[in-house]
């Protein structure tokens, strides 16, 4: 395996354990053992613990971005619908994940220490989604729109009518956006 098909090997090893429990709790024994290497070979390949945590985190944000991109070509209002639709669905589907991801101590997405950074990055990326599809919108009001759309996500009940809290999320947007 090349170098690069092996760090990506060693990273996906730990996506597929990281949906099953928050990152902080990742063996890189049973990492290293999945992957059919030695622990210290694991270490080639990223310099600490930590990093390896990171590379991880930063991987599963990536993938959470990449799930809830709207469709190519459609229109904004169906973009937007999408991505709060799609947003819903993966926290309260992968709650625990989720969690874990961005408020867990599964390590930072973004390259500091500062607590809430992972929160704050996949916020961006996704306030960049729906910026573009509403250049002309405040970037502000992307962002605490997104915020909105996580809060209604953790607060809907087991079994709620997620189609209903998208379409909430998305006259929200409206709302706001009309705000002077």
């Amino acid at each position: 395996m090349s170098p690069q098909d092996r760090r990506r090997q060693l990273v996906g090893i730990g996506l597929q354990k990281f949906a099953e429990r928050p990152g902080f709790e990742l063996s890189l024994d049973e990492v290293a053992a999945a992957a059919g290497v030695s622990r210290g070979l694991l270490f080639h390949y990223f310099p600490s613990k930590t990093a390896y945590h990171q590379a991880v985190v930063e991987a599963a944000g990536r993938r959470v971005l990449r799930n809830l991109r709207p469709d190519a070509g459609v229109p904004p209002a169906v973009a937007i619908r999408q991505i709060a639709a799609r947003f819903i669905s993966q926290v309260t589907r992968r709650r625990a994940s989720y969690l874990a991801l961005v408020y867990g101590q599964a390590g930072t997405w973004a390259a500091s220490d500062e607590p809430g950074a992972a929160a704050t990055t996949l916020r961006s990326g996704l306030a960049e989604l729906v910026l573009g599809q509403l250049p002309h919108l405040d970037p502000r009001i992307a962002h605490a729109w997104v915020a909105y759309v996580e809060d209604r996500a953790l607060q809907l009940p087991p079994g709620g009518d997620q189609e209903a809290a998208a379409e909430h999320c998305v006259a929200a947007l409206h709302a706001l956006a009309d705000l002077p």
